[in-house]
């Protein structure tokens, strides 16, 4: 069995926090040590494990637009528990994740954005695709184990999301930020 698929597996089972190299290990049937020869520590394999949840953003079609690429890259996070967790600490420790920043900027090109406003606006569309990735997954997560959520005026879901992309997307706002 591949310890990445094993590895995507146990995150989306049991979260990030459950998600060990002797866990890991248990569940291939292998020594912890065996799994050094692949990964040289947690964050490299956490590092392989968000390249893995972020393949579906890069293989996007080339002229994806940014909205698009924005919503992928929500999807892919959302596909699995703690999707978002795993991303921003790969990002945070620069193992990794380029992917969807690039895909981003790409798409930010393909709408006719400058390369010094698309490098900028990437940016901003990666911390807010995180950002509201991770809100939802926590509110999610936190009613399937049975959390009383109170209301909040902050909504996070598929709409919200769409609206804040397009209010970053909206006319100057790249440019003025590039």
């Amino acid at each position: 069995m591949d310890v990445l698929e094993t590895a995507l597996r146990l995150l989306d089972e049991r979260g990030l926090p459950d998600l060990s190299m002797r866990a890991l290990a248990r569940e291939l049937d292998v020594q912890p040590s065996a799994l050094y020869w692949h990964f040289k520590n947690k964050q490299e394999l956490l590092a392989g494990v968000a390249d893995a949840i972020l393949a579906p953003v890069a293989q996007l079609p080339e002229g994806t637009g940014a909205a698009e690429a924005a919503a992928a890259f929500r999807e892919a996070m959302l596909s699995v528990t703690d999707g978002a967790e795993v991303v921003v600490s790969t990002i945070a420790l620069g193992l990794g994740a380029d992917r969807a920043f690039e895909r981003l900027r790409i798409a930010l090109e393909a709408d006719g954005y400058e390369r010094n406003a698309a490098v900028s606006g990437a940016t901003t569309l990666l911390h807010y695709c995180i950002g509201h990735t991770s809100h939802e997954q926590q509110r999610a997560q936190a009613f399937r184990i049975g959390v009383d959520l109170n209301e909040s005026p902050i909504t996070a879901d598929a709409s919200s999301f769409a609206e804040g992309v397009a209010r970053i997307l909206s006319p100057g706002l790249v440019d003025s930020i590039g």
